[in-house]
């Protein structure tokens, strides 16, 4: 099979790469993303793939795009974190490139990639949870992705589980990635560095004192020091996910979660609570058998990777 380039557009940057069929990147790019104007993104994916295809020989273009895909995986329906509201997306850029397009949920492309080439290969059900700046999430039962009967399956972050709860980006109220996300985290992290300066010493010595300052990947270097409040918040993240899991679980009964997205970079301190907390909440836990939980193996490349994989087998 030929090169095929994966796209992986996010809120803040966009990440674009030549993938061969083995799942290896060959060359890639990033760009900030233009996130009020969907004519500049197109723009800017049109771009980067023009730049790629100068030095390889590419056969067609796989987009990961964090919102509501339709059916046809042409179409973004809605995306809560960027401009995107019925955008032909597909038809854009394959007017400025000439190649065939496919569009999929982000998510989805992160599934895909972690069981074609990372930690769910061999599974019969894997769902992948990405825990960034919110959740997403996709799933592969018996081989394909699972895309549900209008192309919006694996809205896990939006399930809602405390009613009433804090706001969320959709419009909604107590969503799951208000509980279990990257941005739960630092909420999480400067509410208690504010209260309890003295446990966050470590973290607070990294952003010189300002808790507005603190980010994600400052509270994981906290941690992985020993900062008693960085733990603490992992803590707490690790304890809503484990439940969500379970919930997952009780509905799709997979044989593998992986857990992706840059708050999976802290390892085994996240992944701790994880387990405990699933096990406690898994229905029936006890009597039944209990899926994997891995980290994700292929990292922030897994996007990209798996658009240019699906983008093959169009």
């Amino acid at each position: 099979m030929g090169l095929t380039v994966g796209v992986d557009v996010g809120g803040t940057k966009v990440a674009a790469g030549v993938v061969d069929d083995d799942g290896v990147i060959l060359a890639q790019l990033r760009e900030p993303t233009p996130k009020t104007d969907t004519s500049a993104i197109a723009e800017v994916i049109a771009g980067m793939v023009d730049q790629l295809r100068a030095d390889h020989p590419v056969e067609a273009v796989g987009v990961g795009a964090a919102g509501f895909i339709d059916a046809t995986r042409t179409t973004v329906l809605f995306a809560p974190n960027l401009a995107w509201r019925d955008e032909p997306l597909a038809d854009r850029v394959t007017k400025l490139i000439d190649l065939p397009v496919v569009v999929e949920n982000d998510g989805n492309c992160h599934a895909w990639a972690e069981w074609r080439f990372g930690a769910a290969r061999g599974a019969r059900a894997a769902v992948a949870v990405v825990v960034g700046t919110g959740i997403g999430g996709g799933m592969v039962v018996d081989g394909r992705l699972y895309r549900g009967g209008f192309g919006i399956a694996g809205e896990f972050g939006h399930v809602r589980i405390v009613p009433d709860g804090l706001p969320c980006g959709c419009g909604r109220r107590g969503c799951f990635e208000q509980y279990a996300s990257g941005n739960a985290l630092v909420r999480c992290a400067r509410q208690r560095a504010a209260d309890q300066p003295a446990d966050a010493s470590r973290l607070l010595d990294a952003v010189h004192g300002d808790v507005t300052r603190i980010t994600g990947p400052a509270v994981t270097e906290a941690a992985r020091d020993g900062d008693p409040i960085a733990l603490r918040c992992f803590a707490e993240v690790g304890r809503w996910l484990g439940e969500g899991l379970a919930d997952l679980a009780a509905v799709l009964d997979p044989d593998c979660f992986v857990i992706g997205g840059g708050v999976a970079d802290a390892g085994d301190i996240l992944l701790e609570p994880v387990r405990s907390a699933f096990d406690a909440a898994l229905t029936g836990s006890a009597y039944r058998p209990h899926p994997a939980i891995r980290l994700a193996a292929l990292g922030s490349a897994a996007g990209l990777v798996g658009a240019a994989d699906l983008a093959r087998r169009r």
